[in-house]
């Protein structure tokens, strides 16, 4: 039988608190992964290693990955005044995690489409809000400022489980409270649709592809609540055509978010900014 987790509360009111909060239209850099050159091919790797990492971007925040980045890494960012964001997926269970034991095989769902490593989680499991609780811990030991919980509309998608849209908002809601009674900053992932409910839990978003999806409209909550917008877009067309590139960012700059265009890797290997 399932064990439903006693702090999943869709109707949670926000704790209230000291914690990084970044403004309007920061500037940032996002990598994940690093590309290798293995015999002429580019592969891509987790990042393990300081210098895996490109330090140098005269930007504002740093998004990292929370169990691959040392405390060394963190540290060095910090020490350069960078803040800095921690990713964890919150809705996914991930093959190569360390904690990948922890979680029980009733809570292991289907593959995500694109990541074949990677099982939905029943995100209603007191087990599994307690790895999050754990990962939390982590990203507050290692010196993060903030994390980025990824996979959090598990219920509006294919899953294997019944999902509703109270048991996200619940799920997320916790999530963005225990973030923030760690002091931690908490950036809601895409979700779109629950924008409107969890605006007052999250303190920025971070977003794939609302120009491609022509979404960005419903980004505009976080700007007029004094909240950035960081942006990524992947298309082909934004890395090859300059009007293409300058028609993106003239409408972001616009909009106040902070756009980059990346490799969707996000290993480093293409980076145009818009700011």
């Amino acid at each position: 039988m399932l064990s439903k987790a006693p702090l999943l509360d869709p109707e949670a009111s926000p704790v209230t608190g000291n914690w990084y909060k970044p403004p309007v239209a920061i500037t940032w850099q996002w990598q994940l992964k690093r590309a290798i050159e293995n015999g002429g091919i580019n592969e891509i790797k987790e990042i393990n290693e300081i210098n895996e990492i490109n330090t140098s971007y005269p930007v504002q925040l740093y998004d990292i990955d929370l169990f691959n980045s040392s405390p060394s890494l963190i540290n060095t960012l910090k020490a350069s005044g960078k803040k800095v964001i921690c990713y964890f997926s919150a809705g996914t269970y991930e093959n190569y995690r360390e904690d990948k034991d922890k979680f029980k095989p009733e809570e292991l769902g289907n593959t995500l489409i694109d990541w074949p490593e990677e099982r939905w989680l029943d995100i209603r499991s007191q087990n599994v809000a307690e790895i999050m609780i754990s990962r939390l811990n982590l990203a507050l030991l290692k010196g993060c400022d903030g994390v980025e919980p990824d996979n959090v509309n598990v219920y509006a998608n294919n899953s294997g489980f019944d999902l509703s849209a109270r048991d996200q908002l619940a799920f997320n809601k916790f999530i963005a409270n225990e973030a923030h009674k760690r002091g931690l900053s908490v950036a809601l992932k895409n979700n779109l649709e629950q924008i409107p409910e969890l605006i007052d839990f999250f303190d920025f978003s971070i977003n794939e592809r609302c120009h491609e999806l022509n979404e960005c409209d419903s980004l505009t909550h976080f700007i007029i609540n004094g909240k950035p917008v960081l942006n990524a877009e992947y298309l082909q067309s934004y890395i090859d055509s300059p009007a293409a590139r300058q028609a993106l960012c003239d409408t972001s700059k616009g909009a106040q978010f902070s756009t980059l265009i990346l490799s969707r890797d996000l290993d480093d290997s293409q980076r145009f900014s818009c700011f």
